[in-house]
């Protein structure tokens, strides 16, 4: 009883601002609750944004969601830059044996292949001697089909 008339004398004082330096351990009650969940999201993904863009609510939201367009834009653009390395590198490693891309890819599919650019790139620069026994079939394939088209017309 007796610690209970300190606590409740502590608490007054503290309420009437006697005792400043001391804060009250008393628990804090959030109003809000969907709309600050909201706006920390918001806020948190304009970490770093100058200006009002990473303190203000309405102007972080205009630049976060132009942000994700840029993001969802640019996703697009990175698979558009990988495919043109890719085709690239084919192109290159085809010439080496005096086969042209145009040509390549072609008769590639019409082998039965379903390597993608993608393998055929990584087989070009990581794998030479699995290139060139690809380039091979497909030569014997070209081959054949030059037999097989002089035979029928004769």
């Amino acid at each position: 009883q007796n610690d209970t008339m300190v606590l409740s004398s502590w608490l007054s004082s503290c309420r009437r601002g006697l005792l400043r330096n001391t804060t009250m351990a008393l628990p804090t009650v959030q109003m809000r609750g969907m709309a600050s969940k909201k706006h920390k999201k918001v806020l948190k993904m304009a970490k770093g944004y100058r200006g009002a863009a990473h303190k203000t609510y309405s102007m972080a939201m205009n630049r976060v969601e132009k942000a994700l367009q840029y993001a969802y834009r640019d996703r697009k653009v990175r698979r558009r830059d990988f495919r043109v390395e890719w085709i690239q590198s084919i192109n290159a490693a085809t010439r080496q044996y005096s086969w042209s891309y145009s040509k390549f890819i072609p008769a590639l599919h019409s082998s039965g292949s379903l390597l993608n650019r993608k393998a055929l790139a990584v087989l070009a620069s990581h794998e030479p001697f699995s290139f060139k026994a690809l380039i091979d079939v497909l030569e014997l394939q070209k081959q054949q089909k030059n037999m097989d088209s002089t035979t029928q017309s004769s």
